[in-house]
């Protein structure tokens, strides 16, 4: 069972995943990075390009979902030399630090909030995210052009890109290809019909929606409409997930 709240965090999501029955569902591209605990081990989530497959083992994942451009500042490493990776946290950061946090997370009667402890302490040494390109993820998000988006930021395109690479793992147009499907996607999940999330999320059509999810995950929108049906409660509060970031 899946469920995610707001975390003390600024803008992250705290979330946690308990083994249960029903199909596992992909990880799919959102433009974030995870701080990972899962028995015993920390690791971190880089930004995805494409569609990861879920944890084979189905285990318990408790996670800290960073958004875009926030997580290279916490780990003091540029997000595309994460890119579409699960590294262990001791390859970031130095190996004796991690495994007295991992320990402490382990013991915990609550390895969720001490997780989210851990992250709260380390933000706040580590230096803020970079202002300008929040600007830029929420100008994207918000179905601005990177044309648009780079002058609003006072950036030139080449400017732009090599910042992005940085805190997003790739460049402005794919964070913005990412973006436009998780929010497509979003409405779906609300119960939009394909046609009219497809033009609402920014997408020409619904043809060029399924194109997108093709495209950045392997999947049909059918097919991931079906996963994550037969995953989630339909009575469940919590908002159905884009697909928890459970991969080692």
């Amino acid at each position: 069972m899946y469920a995610e709240r707001a975390s003390l965090l600024d803008r992250a999501v705290l979330w946690h995943n308990e083994p249960g029955p029903g199909p596992a569902v992909p990880v799919l591209p959102d433009g974030c990075m995870d701080l990972l605990w899962t028995e015993g081990r920390l690791l971190v989530a880089g930004p995805d390009t494409h569609a990861q497959p879920p944890d084979g083992a189905r285990a318990a994942w408790a996670g800290v979902r960073f958004p875009p451009g926030a997580a290279p500042a916490f780990l003091g490493v540029p997000a595309h030399e994460l890119r579409d990776l699960r590294v262990d946290l001791a390859d970031v950061w130095p190996a004796r630090q991690v495994r007295s946090l991992a320990d402490r997370i382990t013991d915990s009667p609550d390895p969720v909030a001490a997780l989210e402890a851990v992250a709260l302490r380390h933000a706040a040494d580590a230096p803020p995210p970079d202002p300008l390109l929040r600007a830029v993820a929420e100008g994207l998000d918000a179905g601005g052009t990177v044309a648009s988006t780079a002058a609003a930021v006072g950036l030139g395109a080449r400017q732009l890109h090599r910042r992005s690479l940085d805190a997003f793992g790739y460049g402005p147009k794919t964070l913005a290809r990412v973006l436009r499907l998780q929010r497509a996607l979003a409405l779906v999940r609300d119960g939009a019909p394909y046609a009219g999330a497809a033009l609402a999320a920014g997408c020409s059509d619904q043809a060029h929606l399924a194109r997108e999810m093709r495209d950045l995950t392997g999947l049909t929108l059918g097919r991931y409409a079906e996963l994550t049906s037969a995953s989630w409660p339909a009575n469940s509060d919590t908002p159905a997930p884009s697909g928890s970031r459970t991969t080692a």
